[in-house]
C-alpha cells in the first residue's frame, strides 16, 4: 500500500519567540531578522525536502517561512493549522503571568483545561486531526507522495504525541524554529488507527540517503 510522506516544519523565529512571550492564533507577528537569517543559514548547512505542495498555517510567520524554504511550490493555507489560542495569556511572558491563579491552574494541564477565553488541548487535537485528514485525502486525490506542513511548535508537538508511532512523551519533544519531523502515513493506517510512523527529523544532513529529490 502506498505511503505518503509529510514533513512537519516549525516557522522561523519572531521577536516574541526570542523574548519568551506566548503568541498563539491571536497574534500575527512577522519573522524577526534572526528568524529569517536562521532559516537561510539552515538552507546552506542542511537540506529541506523538495516537496510537491506545502500546507501552512495562515499566520504571517508561517507564510513568510514558506516563502523562504519553498519559494517555488504551491502553498495552501489552512485555519486548522493555526497555533493554540492562548486567550488572555497571549502576548504575555511567563514573568507577567507567574503570580496569576488562572495561569497556575492552566499549568496543571488537562485536555479540557483552556486558558481564559482561549482554546483547550482537546480542541487542538480535533483541529489537528481534521487538518491531517484533509491533507492526506488531498494527497491521495492529487497523487502526491511528499508534501510539507509549515505550522507552529504546539501543533507539531500535538500531532506527534497524539498520532505518531512509536509513542513519544510530550516532555521529550522540543522543536526549534525551522526544524521538525518527517512522518509516513498510509490511508489504511490512518483510517483504522488514526496513526502514522515517525521517520526522523527535518531538515536533513546533505549526505542523508533519505533526501528526497522531487523537482
Amino acid at each position: 500500500m502506498k505511503g505518503y510522506r509529510l514533513s512537519l516544519i516549525r516557522h522561523g523565529f519572531t521577536e516574541a519567540n526570542e523574548t519568551g512571550m506566548y503568541i498563539g492564533s491571536k497574534t500575527d507577528l512577522p519573522l524577526s531578522k534572526k528568524g529569517k537569517d536562521t532559516l537561510l543559514n539552515y538552507m546552506d548547512e542542511y537540506r529541506y525536502p523538495r516537496v510537491e505542495r506545502v500546507y501552512t498555517s495562515p499566520l504571517l510567520r508561517c507564510r513568510q517561512t514558506c516563502d523562504i524554504l519553498f519559494p517555488d511550490r504551491q502553498v495552501i493555507a489552512m485555519d486548522d493549522l493555526k497555533e493554540l489560542n492562548f486567550g488572555d495569556f497571549d502576548g504575555k511572558t511567563v514573568d507577567e503571568l507567574i503570580d496569576r491563579d488562572d495561569y497556575k491552574h492552566w499549568l496543571k494541564g488537562g485536555l479540557d483545561n483552556a486558558p481564559p477565553n482561549g482554546e483547550s488541548i482537546q480542541e487542538l487535537v480535533v483541529r489537528s486531526y481534521n487538518a491531517l485528514t484533509r491533507i492526506i485525502v488531498n494527497m491521495m486525490d492529487e497523487e502526491f507522495s511528499h508534501c510539507a506542513i509549515v505550522t507552529h511548535s504546539g501543533v507539531i508537538k500535538n500531532i506527534l504525541t497524539c498520532f505518531g508511532l512509536p509513542k513519544i512523551n510530550p516532555n521529550d519533544i522540543y522543536i526549534d524554529a525551522g526544524e521538525g519531523a518527517e512522518i509516513l502515513v498510509t490511508a489504511d493506517m490512518w483510517q483504522r488507527s488514526q496513526a502514522f510512523e515517525i521517520l526522523g527529523k527535518v531538515p536533513y544532513l546533505p549526505d542523508d540517503i533519505e533526501f528526497n529529490t522531487y523537482e
